[in-house]
């Protein structure tokens, strides 16, 4: 039984992103129909608005799953136990992401009208120009070709044995995106060889230091490197805030607050408008939520254990939608970051408790790479404050159409926070542009330095 968080919150967002992917295709499948079969030789503008929704879905849909393989750890840092669940799921990540570039190519490669579509830039999201044709280059990489055929290679030798892992209900739907997307790996034999010279030339002595496992691993990991052309991050950069900033926001911090954060090199940043890219909703301890009044609610009585169980070092719980989806995690998951921000709705303690017992309804979904607000079968991080508050005592938010669907980033409740718009700045941490914590008006000015400077 595999009990490792990371890998079970890897599995989760492979299973998540394999269903995700297979509703982008239907999507690409449908919009290359409308455009081979149109004369007019453009989009009409809400084909145009799903074209570049389509595209701001898949490039986020990328970047967590980039996200996920190189986050999991060098082989020689994990245990002999959890080795294998590791390689399994960072090599059906990469399985993924080969998989949507290529049929990125056989959908709409023939098609220039989409192709060029889908090499615009999308301002709003900071999408740089010419996406398709970087995704579609790294393909061609023979390094990227050498890597992914080792790691086909040594999964088909070991089969037997991975078989087994398939049995933990986590790795089960992971074994079977394998299963179902592997030949997607399949190459030619000459460009094989030409893969294989170059590595042997570049790459073969640094490689080869590792245990096989471990190697397979960072194959896999490069490969995906190698997809991500044009992002500049620090793998295995681990963003925390200083400890004393820590102990002060502890103090100040109370059950229902919003949190607001930032992770400097981190693929969130991209892609997302403005500074500060990401949400995460305060549940407090069982002791508050218990005074509270809400521990018996019908929506938090099936998670209570859960709520106990998430970091036995670590009392304080947030609700908190990320790539795995939305689940209760530690306090730690927040403050894992370099920024973050305080914001606290202008609503009564009664309506705070009826706000976070409607929120844990949520918990379980699968994230929402769609962006679309108007459904709320998977959430994204901002979502999970909205779906909570939205109504309490009369705390409305304003929707903004981005991309073709209703969103609300995280930049908008920052801007709500600076308006007293429902919400209040509590306080803010952002050392790029200021070395310490700021409080009340303070956390307000720093808040609105960071949206000026973007």
């Amino acid at each position: 039984m595999i009990d490792s968080p990371n890998i079970i919150s890897g599995a989760r967002t492979v299973a998540h992103m394999a269903a995700h992917f297979e509703e982008l295709k239907e999507v690409s499948l449908k919009l290359n129909k409308q455009a081979a079969a149109s004369t007019r030789g453009y989009f009409t503008p809400s084909e145009d608005e799903e074209v570049r929704h389509l595209l701001v879905s898949y490039w986020q849909s990328r970047n967590a799953l980039y996200d996920l393989v190189i986050s999991l750890r060098d082989g020689n840092e994990i245990t002999s136990t959890d080795r294998g669940a590791t390689f399994l799921v960072a090599y059906a990540g990469a399985i993924l992401l080969v998989d949507a570039a290529r049929f990125l190519h056989d959908t709409f490669n023939d098609n220039p009208i989409v192709t060029d579509k889908l090499n615009e830039p999308e301002p709003t999201f900071g999408i740089p120009d010419g996406v398709y044709a970087t995704v579609q280059k790294s393909l061609t990489s023979p390094i990227h070709v050498w890597h992914l055929s080792h790691a086909m290679k040594y999964f088909k030798a070991h089969r037997a044995d991975f078989q087994q892992l398939g049995h933990d209900e986590f790795l089960r739907p992971v074994l079977d995106v394998i299963r179902r997307l592997e030949h997607r790996l399949e190459i030619s034999t000459r460009r094989y060889a030409h893969a294989r010279l170059r590595v042997r030339l570049t790459q073969l002595a640094h490689f080869f230091q590792r245990d096989m496992k471990g190697r397979m691993l960072l194959a896999i990991q490069e490969s995906v490197s190698r997809m991500m052309t044009g992002i500049s991050l620090r793998p295995g950069y681990r963003p925390a805030l200083p400890e004393d900033i820590a102990a002060d926001l502890r103090t100040l911090i109370k059950p229902g607050d919003i949190f607001i954060t930032r992770k400097e090199h981190a693929l969130t940043n991209y892609f997302l408008p403005g500074y500060w890219p990401h949400a995460a909703l305060f549940l407090g301890n069982s002791e508050s939520l218990t005074t509270l009044g809400i521990d018996n609610h019908e929506n938090v009585k099936p998670r209570w254990k859960r709520l106990l169980d998430a970091d036995s070092n670590e009392p304080l719980r947030v609700l908190e939608a990320m790539k795995d989806g939305v689940w209760i995690r530690s306090l730690t998951s927040p403050f894992s970051c370099n920024s973050i921000a305080v914001l606290r709705p202008r609503i009564s303690t009664t309506h705070v408790a009826e706000a976070l017992a409607r929120g844990l309804f949520h918990e379980g979904k699968p994230y929402d790479f769609n962006f679309d607000f108007t459904h709320s079968e998977r959430l994204v991080c901002t979502e999970v404050a909205y779906r909570a508050y939205e109504g309490i005592d009369n705390l409305l938010f304003k929707l903004t159409k981005r991309a073709g669907r209703m969103t609300l980033a995280a930049e908008d409740l920052v801007q709500m926070a600076l308006d007293r718009n429902g919400l209040e700045p509590v306080a803010a941490f952002a050392p790029t542009h200021h070395s310490g914590i700021a409080v009340g008006c303070n956390a307000g000015e720093l808040l609105a330095q960071t949206r000026d400077a973007t």
